[in-house]
């Protein structure tokens, strides 16, 4: 038996944290999140990263 597919392949890049204010918005709820305004990409709150992670996360 072969062990291919036996994980997930989930990209976990993420954009740097942000050393302080302004933060970007989460694009689910709208709250500040960790990550700097300035990054250009999908950011979310550790609320909704950890929901989605959780959504997203394989199963069995």
């Amino acid at each position: 038996m072969s062990d291919d597919g036996d994980y997930c392949l989930i990209d976990t890049a993420r954009p740097p944290k942000a050393d302080g204010p302004p933060y970007a918005e989460c694009v689910l709820c709208r709250e500040p999140t960790e990550y700097p305004e300035s990054y250009k990409g999908i950011t979310l709150c550790p609320v909704c990263e950890w929901q989605e992670a959780q959504r997203t996360a394989c199963s069995g």
